[in-house]
């Protein structure tokens, strides 16, 4: 700092001599604001570098989900459906989720993926996701079953058989980016979604797929809470 601050007196002084234009005999004032102006790009270069190079988090989606009519007792052609168990207090959620590394420059590790489904603030499944490393600008595609509550689900079956219901799929779990062969340190990676459900168990809408968004800390707290 102490060198750029003598440089930098050094080429006011040159300027203040000749502020319009150099004289042939100013090759010191030139040579330095050159240098100066050199370092300033350099600077540049660097900034711009450092914050191409910061990794940005993973985006993830959902791209189907459905639920089966016996999860909630619902009527098809005018016929009860109800479950062949017959009193079998969970059934299933089949849903589809896309994670992706947007990063050209970082490999992402993941730990194990808390999944969790709720309708309203009622928690109707969770299950987990092993841990996985996922390369650079890679999407993982995961197909996955969970058991459902039933009597939660039912609970809301008003809603789902006028079409108002939505699921809320929450991801929870740690990372680290791998940039240039070295591990960062682990950040929390939280997101969530709401999923709407047509009458028939599915996903309604003309979206292909339901981006879910980042919490911040304070309101994934908030969240929890209500």
């Amino acid at each position: 700092m102490t060198l750029l601050r003598h440089h930098l007196i050094m080429a006011f002084t040159c300027k203040m001599k000749c502020p319009f234009s150099f004289s042939p005999d100013d090759t010191a004032c030139q040579v330095l604001l050159w240098v100066l102006k050199a370092l300033a790009l350099s600077g540049l270069i660097v900034l711009s570098a450092w914050l191409a190079s910061i990794p940005k988090k993973p985006n993830a989606a959902v791209s189907a989900l459905s639920i089966p009519a016996t999860a909630l007792h619902l009527e098809i052609n005018g016929t009860s459906v109800t479950s062949a168990e017959g009193g079998n207090s969970n059934d299933t959620i089949t849903y589809a989720l896309e994670i992706e590394n947007p990063n050209k420059d970082s490999g992402i590790y993941y730990d194990d993926i808390a999944v969790t489904i709720y309708v309203g603030n009622d928690k109707v499944s969770e299950t987990t996701m092993p841990a996985f490393y996922q390369g650079m600008g890679k999407t993982k595609k995961v197909n996955d079953n969970v058991n459902a509550d039933l009597g939660v689900m039912r609970a809301h079956s008003g809603e789902f058989s006028m079409a108002k219901a939505e699921l809320k799929v929450t991801l929870v779990t740690r990372i680290q980016y791998k940039t240039w062969g070295k591990k960062s340190k682990h950040h929390d990676l939280r997101v969530q979604g709401l999923i709407p459900v047509g009458s028939d168990g599915k996903m309604r809408g003309k979206k292909k797929k339901i981006k879910l968004h980042h919490c911040s800390n304070k309101k994934w707290r908030r969240i929890k809470l209500d």
